[in-house]
């Protein structure tokens, strides 16, 4: 007859059963991927780029002339030098001019021969001039 077997020791995770041999060198740790350092420099060039597309594309959106024509009415603030220009309803409490004609193809505010006001605007090529009414509310 044979003599039984021991039960299995159960394997301990942090103690591997097979040890190198004495004096042998540990098996060396693997080399971080290079991908992960490709994608992380794509991520940070991506998030970069994706910054100023937002920066100069909302920018532009939102501070685009507006293509006001005559007869409507408009919102202007800020500065003379930096002024900016909503389209509004003409009963909506915001509107302060009305546009009573448009020049096209100039930034000449003297080309307005109506109006107590001119604005110059330019949409990418595109220059013109709102002649402008205070709303009377």
């Amino acid at each position: 007859m044979s003599a039984p077997t021991p039960p299995a020791a159960p394997q301990d995770p942090q103690f591997p059963q097979e040890q190198p041999a004495y004096g042998a060198a540990p098996a060396p740790a693997p080399a971080p991927a290079k991908s992960g350092k490709l994608k992380k420099f794509l991520g940070i060039v991506a998030m970069l780029i994706a910054a100023v597309a937002v920066k100069f594309g909302i920018a532009y959106a939102f501070n685009s002339p507006v293509h006001a024509e005559a007869g409507d009415c408009v919102r202007v603030t800020g500065s003379e030098n930096d002024p900016e220009v909503d389209t509004k309803d003409c009963t909506d409490k915001d509107a302060n001019y009305k546009v009573l004609k448009v020049v096209k193809d100039t930034f000449d505010v003297n080309a307005c021969t109506v109006g107590e006001a001119a604005l110059a605007q330019e949409w990418d090529a595109e220059k013109f001039v709102l002649c402008l009414d205070p709303v009377k509310k």
